[in-house]
Parts: structure tokens; sequence; C-alpha cells
């Protein structure tokens, strides 16, 4: 017969967040990123990537280890004036 087809939930907060407004942000790297406690892109200035993925591994130790490269480029948008367009995405920063 016909196989049903479960729908994917999709995370709206993370959508609708300020934090998508990086260029080639992940959705699941905001949800990480809404779970510590930052929703604005101003709230990355000054923070350290690392610790970021420290504190998100914390709460979620099945984060793939590849995330970490959109915690560094979100902290690289947050603390540039004008950023450049090579560095905004997340394979400049493995």
């Amino acid at each position: 017969m016909f196989e049903v087809k479960k729908k994917k939930k999709v995370d709206y907060e993370a959508l609708n967040s300020a934090l998508m407004r990086i260029p080639r942000m992940d959705v699941a790297a905001v949800r990480n990123l809404i779970d510590l406690g930052i929703s604005e892109i101003y709230e990355l200035q000054g923070r350290a990537p690392e610790v970021l993925w420290d504190e998100a591994c914390a709460r979620n130790p099945e984060i793939p280890k590849d995330r970490i490269r959109y915690f560094r480029m979100a902290v690289y948008y947050a603390e540039s004036d004008s950023p450049k367009t090579s560095l905004l995405h997340p394979d400049a920063w493995i």
C-alpha cells in the first residue's frame, strides 16, 4: 500500500531569528545558539566560537563536529563592519 510519510518538524523560531540574516547560516546552528540564550547577532560579539561550541556540546552531546564552522562564521560576521564575502561560507572556517 502507500507509505505514510512523516512531516519534518520545522523550527520556526530558528527560521525567524535575526541570526538567520547571517549569510549561509544553518538552521540547526541557529537552534544551538538560541538554546545558549543568543538570539541577536550583536550578542555574538566578543564571544569565542570554541567556548560556544563547548557550551552547546554540554547541552547536546550529539551535535556534529562540523557545526563549529558556523559558530566561527557567525562570530566573524557579528564582529566585522564589512565582512569579506569569501569568509561568509562555512567551508572557509574549517
